[in-house]
């Protein structure tokens, strides 16, 4: 302030003071900012989540490192991707294709003797090459799903699929068959990576009807692969077989890029080797899944038994069935493939162990059919087909449920154990089963299935449904059938819940510049 004004009263240096800041604030003197240049705490907001976006680490813009993910597909923090029906049914889809490659040998093994000109031995190799590349993908590969991001593992397993299976139709020299179909079986573990991220990416009350759909898959492709092979291969080249098949795994390549959600690893400041040990681990450990893996050993076993045994009771003296016929039977069983959202949306709703004892009790039923009729009526046969695929299908649906419940950093790792046992259920299945019928008959095999079962019937019933994680056997929290969300559950939808709202808040709740300064002006005057 200038000297002349020191000299002045101090009441009438207050008064001057007074007026300077009511004409320093008086409406003409406010220096407002142009609207082009008003800020906007809508931009400002989203540029400062688009930057908080980005410099997050589970953000990823690539897979490999060159090869760009659709912007719809990267994770997201602030708003995860919504997991819809089109992507879930890609899901089964691709499951269908993939698995498929373990059983297209199965009915053209003649005509691949034939056109290498080797023995039927020599030939029967391929089969079980294939399953032992399975079982060693299940064992190593598969658990990678806990330790690196899903997305560019399946991408690349898929990829691996399409250009082995280049190499099937046009060698001719059947050791080079043999090693590609056990690297194809290796990678064929796909649907076994996708089915935990599934149970990630679903809603916890939507789990099991997700879980549904990518199982119905897997079975879809087990009983069609056979069929559809055997049915090119009686009109045209075997050689088709695998360039179809090569066409379909392209295509759900190509899908799957454009659809499959990116998804963070989950353990990691794991290794690998701590990974398989703790697979190893879980293996002995966790009272759950030992029981539901001892329930699939025996249920699998039954399920691979009826099939492998279906065909020399059509085919014997009791029916005279065609092979064309017999490999078309295999599609009565889609009927209960059929069934996938309906046992979803069950299984959704009650406790698992208590779908799991139901489906249990129904396939011991059917199984009883098959022994008292199954080489009398053929209706009895089709009965039987039907309903052990619907009740397989739930009881898979519902163990898997209850397992990815324990644990959900660990899911691929539980589920590789479970397909581990699924797998040895199904060579005790055929070794056991087939030397059952040919020395006593269709009904001893019939037998055979129906003490497996009861076996399975029996494990489930010595541990209770709402016992706690490392409870043995018993009974404790009561007999509640309806299904009441666990506290880890409801926290996740809770974390879910808060991470849309904050996404809506910062992208819908900003207001312009322009509003922004009428609401300025409203409030002065």
């Amino acid at each position: 302030m200038s000297r002349a004004a020191d000299d002045l009263p101090a009441q009438e240096l207050d008064t001057s003071c007074t007026k300077e800041k009511i004409s320093s604030h008086s409406p003409d003197n406010i220096q407002r900012p142009l609207p082009s240049q008003a800020p906007s705490i809508a931009t400002s907001t989203i540029e400062s989540t688009q930057h908080d976006k980005n410099a997050h680490p589970d953000y990823v813009k690539r897979d490999f490192y060159f090869l760009v993910i659709p912007k719809y597909l990267r994770y997201d923090p602030d708003g995860p991707t919504k997991f819809d029906i089109f992507t879930n049914i890609l899901f089964g889809v691709a499951s269908t294709c993939i698995v498929a490659n373990l059983y297209y040998c199965q009915p053209i093994l003649i005509k691949l003797s034939q056109s290498f000109d080797v023995s039927y031995d020599e030939v029967s190799r391929i089969p079980t090459l294939i399953q032992a590349g399975y079982a060693s993908g299940l064992l190593l590969l598969s658990p990678l799903g806990d330790l690196v991001r899903r997305r560019p593992l399946i991408l690349l397993l898929t990829f691996i699929c399409c250009a082995l299976t280049i190499g099937l139709p046009i060698t001719s020299n059947v050791v080079a068959f043999e090693v590609l179909s056990f690297f194809i079986g290796a990678a064929s573990v796909v649907p076994q990576i996708l089915m935990p991220l599934a149970a990630d990416l679903a809603p916890p009350h939507r789990r099991a009807s997700a879980l549904s759909v990518v199982f119905s898959g897997l079975l879809l492709g087990i009983l069609i692969a056979r069929v559809v092979s055997g049915i090119i291969a009686n009109f045209a080249s075997w050689r088709i077989v695998y360039w179809v098949a090569l066409g379909l795994q392209s295509c759900i390549l190509l899908l799957l890029y454009l659809k499959l959600p990116d998804y963070p690893a989950k353990n990691k400041g794991m290794t690998y080797w701590g990974i398989l040990f703790s697979m190893a681990k879980f293996a002995v450990t966790e009272p759950l899944l030992i029981q539901a893996n001892l329930i699939n050993l025996a249920s699998m076993a039954c399920f691979t038994n009826f099939w492998v045994t279906l065909t020399f009771l059509l085919g014997g003296p009791l029916y005279n069935y065609s092979t064309l016929v017999i490999g078309l039977f295999g599609l009565v069983g889609m009927a209960g493939v059929a069934g996938a959202p309906i046992i979803g949306r069950i299984v959704d709703r009650v406790v698992p162990w208590f779908a799991a004892v139901i489906s249990i009790i129904a396939s011991l039923g059917f199984y009883g059919i098959q022994l008292g009729a199954g080489g009398v009526n053929i209706a009895a046969v089709v009965i039987v087909t039907i309903g052990i695929d619907l009740f397989r299908q739930t009881q898979q649906v519902s163990l898997t449920t209850n397992v990815f419940g324990l644990d959900a950093k660990a899911r691929s790792r539980m589920n590789a154990v479970m397909i581990i046992s699924i797998f040895l259920g199904q060579i005790m299945g055929t070794s056991v089963g087939t030397s059952v019928f040919n020395a006593h008959g269709w009904r001893a095999a019939a037998a055979l299935s129906v003490g497996w079962h009861g076996f399975c019937l029996l494990m489930i019933l010595v541990r209770g449904p709402h016992c706690q994680r490392y409870t043995w056997f018993g009974y404790e929290g009561g007999y509640s059938v309806k299904k009441i969300a666990t506290h880890q559950e409801s926290q996740g939808d809770k974390e879910k819940q808060v991470q849309v709202t904050q996404a809506e808040e910062a992208t819908g709740s900003g207001e312009s510049g322009e509003g922004i300064n009428d609401r300025d002006e409203a409030e002065k005057s």
